[in-house]
């Protein structure tokens, strides 16, 4: 059973943990290992972590007593993080993360929610009703990583 949680400070280590694992986990042949560190440097940088969770206290997925995936949104629709750790993907985290920040937007009265997506979090959000605005190449730590701006109108009728 997946429960969903308001972020308290005593889960930033583990949130920290997990973001290094799913970025580490994908398959080299999408984002080499050269850049998997330049996204996420080994060991996490806790210090930043805690002090970013605290401002943008993330929804957290938690399964069995573990952190199984976190999802933040801003005040503006964007969605800044999604991820879920290697142990628990494909199980329904993401998912029931993104429908748990739909009702925060709708209650938020948010009209658009825009996300930039890695290689491996597109197709996700293509699934969810997202369109492709435009694809960047991001400079981090001396590296260049793609992603995918993507967005999502919530007034939008679905036929």
């Amino acid at each position: 059973m997946i429960e969903i949680k308001s972020y308290s400070e005593d889960m930033a280590i583990e949130i920290a943990d997990l973001f290094h694992a799913a970025v580490h986990n994908i398959d080299s042949s999408i984002y080499t290992k050269e850049q998997q560190e330049a996204w996420a440097p080994t060991p996490p940088d806790y210090d930043h972590w805690s002090v970013r969770l605290k401002n943008k206290k993330p929804f957290i997925a938690v399964i069995d007593g573990h952190v199984a995936g976190f999802i933040e949104l801003d005040e503006d629709g964007h969605i800044d993080c999604a991820y879920t750790h290697p142990d628990f993907q494909r199980k329904g985290v993401a998912t029931t993360l993104y429908n748990y920040l739909l009702i925060a937007a709708r209650r938020r009265k948010i009209d658009r929610l825009y996300v930039d997506a890695s290689h491996m979090a597109k197709p996700f959000f293509e699934q969810l009703g997202f369109t492709t605005i435009k694809m960047n190449e991001i400079l981090l730590r001396g590296v260049v990583l793609a992603n995918f701006t993507m967005q999502k109108y919530l007034n939008e009728i679905k036929s």
